[in-house]
Parts: C-alpha cells; sequence; structure tokens
C-alpha cells in the first residue's frame, strides 16, 4: 500500500497518520481544535530504534560498539525510524497499522509495528520492535509536541515522579536520582507505576497521557509547545538500560491519550 497520509475518525475526533513522514501523527483534532503543534518535524512522532540522545552517538552491544550518526552533535538522538517512509499494512475508520523495517546505519535487520487506534475519547499507540535474525538492544517511546495554548490560557502539566534523572551539562542523566524539580524541563522522569501525566487547558480541555512503561521525558523549553514523551528506557538507555530485542521476546510498548471537554 502506499505512505499517503490517513485520516482516521471517531465521534469528533480526528487523527492524521502520515507514514511518508516518519511514521508520525500529523495532527490530533477535538471538536475541530487541534492539539499538536503543526509542521512536518513536529505532531508527534515514533521514537525508535532508541529515545532520547545516545552519548556520542556510540553504544556497545557485546564486544562491538556502533556508532550512530551525530544528528544532535555531540550525540545522536530520536532513533533513525522517524527519518523513514513507514508503510501502511492496513487501514480503516478508525485505524491504522504502519510497518517500518529497520535500515543501515542501524546495524541490525528488524521490523518495526505502530498500530494507531482512535475512539472518540482517545488515542492509543502501540509499538513493537522485532527481529528474525540476532538479539539487539533497543528502545521505545513516542514525542508529542502538544500546543502550549489552543487559544485560551497555558496548558499546566501535573505529574507525580518518583524521582528526576539528574541531568549533567551535556544533557544526559547522570546515572543519580534527585527529587523532582520544578519546570521549565528538559528532563526524564521516573514513574515505577506507569507513566500518567495530566495537560489541562484551562477552560477547555484536560488530556491524560498514560502509558504502563516507567519513564517520561518532560519538554517544555519552547514557548509554543510541550512534549510528553513515555518511553522504554531512560535517554542513553542503550548503554544504561538496554531492552534486549530476539528472535523470541519482541520489545513492546504502548501510550494512549485520553481527553475530556471542560
Amino acid at each position: 500500500m502506499s505512505n499517503e497520509d490517513i485520516t482516521l475518525t471517531a465521534g469528533d475526533a480526528e487523527v492524521t497518520v502520515q507514514p511518508g513522514n516518519g511514521g508520525r501523527i500529523g495532527g490530533l483534532r477535538v471538536g475541530g481544535v487541534e492539539l499538536l503543534r503543526q509542521g512536518e518535524r513536529f505532531g508527534c512522532f515514533p521514537m525508535v530504534p532508541w529515545c532520547g540522545r545516545v552519548r556520542d552517538g556510540r553504544f556497545r552491544d557485546g564486544a562491538a560498539v556502533h556508532q550512530m550518526p551525530l544528528n544532535a552533535a555531540p550525540h545522536a538522538i530520536h532513533g533513525t525510524a522517524r527519518d523513514g517512509a513507514w508503510r501502511t499494512a492496513r487501514t480503516g475508520p478508525d485505524e491504522a497499522v504502519l510497518t517500518y523495517d529497520l535500515v543501515a546505519p542501524w546495524p541490525y535487520p528488524g521490523r518495526v509495528t505502530q498500530v494507531v487506534r482512535l475512539t472518540p475519547d482517545a488515542l492509543t499507540l502501540t509499538m513493537s520492535v522485532e527481529t528474525y535474525e540476532s538479539s539487539f538492544p533497543a528502545q521505545i517511546g513516542w514525542h508529542p509536541w502538544f500546543l502550549r495554548s489552543l487559544g485560551g490560557e497555558d496548558v499546566r502539566i501535573d505529574f507525580r515522579p518518583a524521582w528526576q534523572e539528574e541531568r549533567g551539562e551535556d544533557h544526559l542523566p547522570t546515572g543519580h536520582r534527585v527529587d523532582p524539580k520544578p519546570g521549565p524541563w528538559d528532563d526524564c522522569f521516573g514513574m515505577p507505576d506507569g507513566v500518567d501525566v495530566t495537560l489541562t487547558w484551562p477552560g477547555q480541555l484536560e488530556l491524560r497521557v498514560t502509558s504502563p512503561e516507567q519513564w517520561v521525558v518532560l519538554y517544555d523549553e519552547q514557548a509554543e509547545a510541550v512534549c510528553v514523551e513515555p518511553q522504554t528506557g531512560p535517554p542513553d538507555g542503550l548503554n544504561t538500560l538496554p531492552r534486549l530485542v530476539t528472535p523470541l521476546e519482541p520489545l513492546e510498548a504502548t501510550t494512549t491519550w485520553s481527553w475530556r471537554r471542560l
């Protein structure tokens, strides 16, 4: 099938899926109001096969050391799949299934599948990485750019993390956990009971980002948008907390955004 844009609808919610632009969600409209920052780099893109920064673009797998392109010098950031064209495996009125085959510069063959499912009051994204050959470390996450304002007051972010990963001057976790600090953030937080972050646009909309995963990066240093990024491990996790994809065990993750009008 082609990689043209797909529109999903359920109730008064509408989602644009862009297989040809890194498998990203290009837009989410509720009652005609767009919630995501627009532009080809924005929306919500999948972070795979790693999330956030990899220190110096290098990760070790056993005796082998692999070098990724330094697209956020001096580091590599957010995986490779957001830069590729995904294929539409199937699509219906409220669901789309996309696939992406991992290719160079990623050194291992594998397939990523993303399922986008819309209901009148929620969007669920599910992603898996599988291999039929050699095992490899990987991460899965999502990077949504929610608009800071929907035309009224700025969004409020509420969450109760168990800890914050201390961030070094190189923007990577130092390995120390500290008490959560107030924003602005470009920081990773631990939520061992699962990610649960509420965005409230006062008088307009409340949206909850939830995931069984235990890590979330919050980024709100830009004027236009705030990012709530559930992921399967912290930044530089290919080195510090690798999750192994094996022929018998894929890596899977899911996140749900649910909303209600205020």
